[in-house]
C-alpha cells in the first residue's frame, strides 16, 4: 500500500536498521509493554551494576572508546548518563539527531556505528514501535549534548530470535552508547517564498500541516516542483536519509492519501527507497524548506498505479514536504 511505500521502516539507516521495530507492531520479545510516543512519559530506566562495569570514553561527538567486561547481561534494562548535556531534553514522539555504537553485551564486539560527523546523526523517533525498546530507553528524557550508555536486555532487543545478520546470539543483551545530538523541528523553518502561479495552493494550520486546494485545470504532463520555504541547513544528496513532514493528495479527487501529520511523527527515509517524482522533490533541497511537487503517473505510481490508496493507473500526485533533516549514510561496521 501507499503508506508502506513511505514508511518509516524502510527507511532505517543501514547502520541501525537492526535497532528498528516492525513497523506498527511491538519490538521481537518485549518484555513489558512501554510509553509509547502518544503516552507523553518516559520509562524510568535506571542505573545498575552492569552498566556501571561499561566505560564509555567521554569525548562527546567522537566515536567512543567503550571497555566491557565481558559477558555482560541484565534482566531489565539499565542506562547512566557518561556526559551531561545541557541541552533541550528528549521527549516521547520527538525526532532526535543521534550518533551511536552499538555491541553484542556477550562478546563486546561492535556491530553498528554511526559516522559521527558533521551531518551524520541518524534520526530516531523516541517511539517503541519504530525501533526497539532498548534504544527507546537510551534516549528518551536525556538532553542535547548528553552521551548515554545502556545494557538493553534480550527481551528490549532481540529477543530469542538473535539479530537478522547473527551479530547478537538470541537471548543475548546489547550494549548501546548514544550522543544526543539534537532535537528536529517538527515543521519547516525557512523563510517564505512567494507561491509559483498554477501550482496548488497550500495553506497551513497553527502546528504547520498543510491542506492543497487542486486547480481547476487538468494536471501537468510533466513534474513541477515549487520551493513554498527556504530552508539554509544542509543540502540533500541522493542516497541521504532524510526526515520530513508529508502529505500526499490526488490530483483527479483531491483527497488525501497519505501522509505525517495524521499520525503524529514526522517519516524518517532513504531518497532512494521512495518514488522516482519524491526522491527529484528532495535532492538538492536544504534542510529546512517546504516544497510542494507535482508528480505524473511515470513518476509514481506508473499504469498499475496503488488500488489500496485509490490512485490510478493516471493519477498525478501532489506532496508538500517540510524537509527537517539530511544524513548521510555510513558505512557498515568493519569496512573502510
Amino acid at each position: 500500500m501507499r503508506r508502506r511505500a513511505l514508511s518509516l521502516l524502510a527507511a532505517v539507516p543501514a547502520s541501525v536498521l537492526v535497532l528498528a521495530a516492525c513497523a506498527g507492531a511491538p519490538a521481537p520479545g518485549a518484555s513489558t509493554p512501554a510509553p509509547s510516543a502518544a503516552s507523553g512519559t518516559c520509562a524510568d530506566t535506571a542505573s545498575g551494576d552492569a552498566v556501571d562495569s561499561v566505560t564509555v570514553s567521554d569525548d562527546f561527538g567522537t566515536a567512543p572508546t567503550v571497555e566491557i567486561p565481558t559477558p555482560v547481561s541484565v534482566d531489565t534494562t539499565e542506562r547512566r548518563a557518561v556526559v551531561e548535556g545541557d541541552g533541550d531534553e528528549t521527549k516521547p514522539g520527538d525526532t532526535v539527531g543521534v550518533e551511536l555504537t552499538v555491541y553484542g553485551a556477550a562478546t563486546g564486539t561492535q556491530f553498528s556505528q554511526t559516522a559521527y560527523g558533521e551531518g551524520t546523526a541518524q534520526q530516531i523517533t523516541v517511539d517503541d514501535t519504530q525501533f526497539i525498546p532498548g534504544l527507546v530507553r537510551t534516549i528518551e528524557c536525556a538532553t542535547v549534548g548528553s552521551r548515554m550508555v545502556s545494557v538493553v536486555t534480550a527481551a528490549d532487543a532481540f529477543g530469542d530470535q538473535g539479530s537478522q545478520g547473527g551479530e547478537v546470539a538470541p537471548g543475548d543483551s546489547i550494549v548501546i552508547v548514544a550522543d544526543i545530538v539534537s532535537i528536529l523541528p517538527t515543521r519547516a523553518t525557512g523563510t517564505p517564498v512567494d507561491p509559483t502561479p498554477g501550482l496548488p495552493e497550500v495553506e497551513l494550520d497553527d502546528s504547520g500541516a498543510p491542506t492543497v486546494t487542486i486547480p481547476d485545470t487538468d494536471a501537468p504532463s510533466e513534474l513541477q516542483l515549487a520551493v513554498l520555504k527556504q530552508g539554509d541547513g544542509d543540502t540533500v544528496a541522493a542516497g541521504d536519509n532524510v526526515t520530513v513532514q508529508y502529505e500526499g493528495v490526488i490530483w483527479r479527487t483531491g483527497e488525501v492519501f497519505d501522509g505525517s501529520w495524521d499520525r503524529g511523527t514526522p517519516a524518517s527515509f532513504n531518497t532512494e527507497q521512495v518514488v522516482p517524482g519524491f526522491k527529484q522533490a528532495l535532492v538538492g533541497q536544504q534542510v529546512g524548506s517546504q516544497v510542494v511537487v507535482v508528480i505524473p503517473p511515470a513518476l509514481g505510481y506508473g499504469e498499475a498505479g496503488n488500488s489500496q490508496a485509490g490512485i490510478e493507473g493516471t493519477d498525478t500526485l501532489v506532496f508538500v514536504v517540510d524537509i527537517l533533516a539530511t544524513s548521510t549514510v555510513p558505512a557498515p561496521a568493519g569496512t573502510d
